[in-house]
């Protein structure tokens, strides 16, 4: 199985070519057969030889070359199409670079229309051809003179597609996720929503659970057809309708994307290795760009890395909606104001920092991603990114995982990373005992968030480092020791002597001249509770309470607890609010009970 897109300049010949090939019109619409031209990609099939063959006919007027783009990168070759009595035309030339920048290099000339002009004329047409496809992905592709009407070269035509057919077919992998671009959707009744595409990795078989990007929806594969046959598995690189039940029609089209349950991660940034359409002679940040990718395109910025006049190379690209993309995908860049091709590339390095200075110094690095096994892509990328989620860099990598990483939940790191997150968080924590001397430490939740890391890492990091101490809520160098000074612990006789001399009418708080730091470290080390806002009391002073509380009948008031204690409303409210929040009293209605297992304070 292979899929062969064509291309080049409308009214050469390619609807024709393929419908003689094949006996099928590609051209679905009723206003492509009255105009006599190709508006939106047209499909059609045939057997040669042992070999079947799915055609992506596209269209060659440029007002529609964005319907061109979303039938070009799901190909395995080219039949590329040139008219003998118009010869190289200038679609021929943007086409050539789509299909340039996107690395065909597999697939055959087809000089149509011979029979209308003379030998010297299609010999003539032929140099030209090859004139303009040297030093291009195409050009040692045999050029076939052929003629639709007349069948002249259709047998030696037919030769070449099987044999640049079955080297694409003998390339293949079976074993990645499927992954399918939709360029067609459509209810059908009694069956309900059909979408169409290429498969161009992995298999897909009939009751798979499948994930539809950008919706997020997940939907089963209810039943499969490929060139009108219903099948119950289909492989990469067949073009093929999936009929799913869990979806709604207008949930999904054009520019969608369908795979397995949790293998697109979208990102929003990422590095790609672009280079500019073959006579764009300098491809610049200025300008309105759109990023073609799969069947679909978005706006997109583009920031050069490095060198700032030119984007050859490495650049970041950013787009408003998270795509997702994968190392070694290709994309096409069409400049909206001048409605062209001016460039292409592939993504090298998918959730990378929006700053570009950040990998100025890796980008042979980066660049050189794609020539590396799933496994490498994961490590290399994990090294440029300093940290990642590991679902992440599976999907990122297709199916690599990072070698020798440091993991944290689902979060992975190199140990430099893990190395400067310990530096920062010694820096932070160090000044947060400086400017609150008596607190245990730096609060766990916060500290994470200063950092802009997840929980999980800032645990593994302490884990391993002999220089902080793990708090459980909170975070401290090892060496830390919140002590009251001596000055403040003649301080906390004063404090206590005046409670003791109180008895259960303590001062409020605010009386006492505890400062908030000193309180901390007194709560803590358990010599006061605290009740309420206002008043604080010593442990013995709450013994004493909850024995007289045990003496009262088994069901009391606030007014019949504040006789008995000697208080007025204003203890006795925050004080029985403090013992129910303890588990040692229940309240029911208008009444308090004392639990049969008091709890201990």
């Amino acid at each position: 199985m292979a899929v062969i897109g064509t291309a080049g300049h409308v009214d050469h010949g390619k609807s024709t070519l393929i419908a003689t090939l094949t006996g099928r019109d590609p051209d679905r619409w009723a206003e492509e057969k009255a105009r006599g031209l190709t508006i939106d990609l047209g499909f059609a099939w045939t057997t040669i030889g042992d070999t079947e063959i799915s055609f992506v006919d596209v269209p060659g007027h440029e007002r529609f070359i964005k319907n061109m783009l979303a039938g070009s990168e799901m190909i395995d070759a080219v039949l590329f199409v040139v008219a003998a009595d118009e010869g190289w035309m200038p679609q021929s030339e943007e086409h050539l670079a789509v299909v340039d920048l996107l690395g065909v290099t597999t697939g055959v000339i087809a000089l149509t229309k011979i029979d209308a002009v003379d030998d010297d004329l299609a010999e003539l047409a032929q140099l030209e051809i090859e004139e303009h496809l040297a030093n291009t992905a195409l050009s040692r592709m045999k050029v076939v003179p052929v003629s639709a009407t007349t069948g002249v070269g259709l047998d030696q035509l037919k030769s070449e597609l099987e044999r640049v057919a079955s080297v694409s077919d003998a390339n293949r992998s079976y074993d990645d996720e499927p992954k399918l671009w939709i360029d067609r959707s459509f209810s059908v009744s009694g069956a309900g929503t059909v979408v169409t595409g290429t498969l161009s990795a992995g298999i897909l078989n009939v009751g798979d659970s499948v994930e539809l990007w950008p919706s997020g929806n997940v939907a089963r594969v209810r039943t499969l057809h490929r060139h009108d046959q219903e099948k119950e598995r289909v492989r990469a690189g067949s073009r093929c309708a999936v009929n799913l039940s869990g979806v709604d029609r207008s949930e999904v089209g054009r520019g969608s994307l369908l795979t397995s349950p949790g293998n697109v991660r979208p990102t929003s940034v990422f590095i790609a290795k672009v280079d500019a359409a073959r006579y764009v002679e300098d491809l610049t940040a200025k300008g309105a760009y759109h990023l073609h990718l799969g069947t679909g395109s978005w706006p997109v910025q583009i920031r050069a890395i490095g060198d700032k006049s030119t984007l050859n190379g490495a650049t970041l690209l950013k787009v408003d909606q998270p795509l997702p993309v994968t190392v070694g995908e290709r994309f096409i860049l069409r400049e909206v104001g001048r409605r062209s091709v001016v460039g292409g590339g592939t993504v090298v390095v998918p959730g990378a920092d929006p700053r570009p200075s950040q990998y100025q110094d890796n980008t042979q690095r980066a660049q050189a991603l794609t020539e590396l096994s799933p496994d490498e892509i994961a490590t290399e990328l994990l090294s440029m990114l300093g940290t990642a989620n590991t679902a992440d860099l599976r999907v990122w990598s297709n199916g690599g995982q990072p070698l020798e990483a440091i993991t944290a939940g689902d979060i992975a790191m190199t140990q430099s990373y893990g190395d400067a997150i310990a530096t920062q968080i010694n820096s932070l924590v160090r000044q947060f005992h400086i400017d609150n001397p008596l607190r245990e430490g730096y609060p766990k939740a916060s500290l994470a968030s200063k950092l802009d890391a997840d929980v999980a890492v800032v645990d593994t990091v302490l884990g391993a480092s002999p220089d902080l101490r793990d708090g459980g809520a909170t975070v401290a160098l090892a060496t830390f020791n919140a002590k009251l000074t001596l000055f403040q612990e003649e301080r906390w006789d004063l404090v206590r002597q005046q409670l003791v001399e109180s008895g259960l009418t303590v001062p409020r708080l605010a009386d006492l001249g505890v400062d908030k730091e000193m309180l901390h470290v007194l709560i803590r080390e358990a010599r006061l509770t605290r009740v309420s806002d206002d008043f604080v009391y010593l442990p013995e002073q709450l013994t004493e309470i909850i024995d007289r509380v045990s003496q009262l009948p088994a069901a009391f008031t606030v007014a019949g607890f504040r006789d008995a204690l000697g208080l007025s409303r204003k203890y006795a409210v925050p004080m029985l609010e403090y013992l129910d929040s303890q588990g040692v009293t229940v309240r029911s209605g208008d009444t308090r009970s004392l639990r049969p297992t008091i709890k201990t304070i």
